[in-house]
């Protein structure tokens, strides 16, 4: 296998959770601070060593495609003023890394937008950012402990952290053997199961690394919960037939799909940035 250059970024999913915001402004595009939430997973994907983000959209994301695209009426605005460096950090993503798109024209499960990247992605294994899940690393992102992770043992990688029995039920939970200090071996996948019949209180988070063998298993994946291709369910035929990791990552992770999520990440990184 070759090294993880590529990195797919879910991104066509309504937002419901932010409405009316998310009306006609993509989730992703909703601002941590003065950044949105997909460029901080981008840039977490470019630390862990990768250059070419495959996105995919949908109806109303126009403005992913624009924020990471040269705007040269805005550019000429503000050119010689004091503001022109705020778009330095942009205009270098721009420049030096890819961007590729597609659209997933109808909402089937996370496990479908990950088969409509397939021909972004071709035969390689690759990175998978879910970013409203805004991660934190700690010495490292996430996404390049994962990238370590996955030279040693060349297998498909769920991020996991552990949360409160009465939480599982919004994840996928992973059981498993532990292997090394927090890293497992997969046993079993569940999608968002009731508290009395989750395995563990591991919950599958918005990181992921996946060798390619997983596009020929999501098309045999029947809908599973919600009616949906469930990425999990596919996870865990993966784990059956071969072998997949889950690793509880160093660092911290903000649900900002939620409400209260996106206001502590906004708190965090206001205090990180202003000390």
């Amino acid at each position: 296998m070759v090294g993880i250059r590529k990195c797919l970024f879910p991104a066509a999913g309504y937002g419901t959770r932010f409405l009316p915001a998310t009306k006609a402004i993509p989730k992703e595009m909703l601002p941590i601070l003065n950044k949105p939430l997909i460029q901080y997973g981008v840039e977490e994907a470019i630390e862990a060593g990768m250059d070419t983000m495959a996105i995919i959209t949908g109806r109303g994301k126009r403005a992913i495609e624009d924020h990471f695209d040269i705007s040269y009426e805005l550019e000429h605005q503000i050119r010689g003023t004091s503001k022109e460096s705020l778009l330095h950090d942009i205009r270098n993503l721009v420049e030096h890394y890819t961007f590729t798109y597609t659209r997933q024209k109808e909402m089937k499960g996370l496990g479908h937008a990950v088969l409509v990247g397939e021909r972004l992605i071709g035969n390689e294994p690759f990175g998978v950012v879910l970013a409203d899940d805004l991660c934190e690393g700690e010495g490292k992102g996430v996404l390049a402990q994962m990238v370590e992770l996955f030279e040693k043992f060349r297998c498909s990688i769920v991020a996991v952290m552990e949360v409160e029995p009465d939480e599982v039920s919004k994840y996928g939970v992973v059981a498993g053997k532990e292997l090394e200090d927090g890293i497992y071996v997969v046993s079993d996948m569940v999608e968002k199961p009731d508290p009395e019949e989750a395995p563990t209180n591991l919950a599958v988070i918005g990181r992921y690394i996946l060798t390619p063998d997983i596009f020929e298993i999501l098309r045999r994946t029947e809908p599973g919960v919600g009616g949906e291709i469930q990425l999990t369910d596919a996870l865990k035929t993966q784990a059956q037939e071969g072998m997949v990791l889950a690793y509880k990552f160093r660092g911290k992770r903000f649900d900002c799909g939620s409400v209260d999520g996106f206001v502590e990440a906004t708190n965090y990184f206001y205090h990180k940035f202003k000390d």
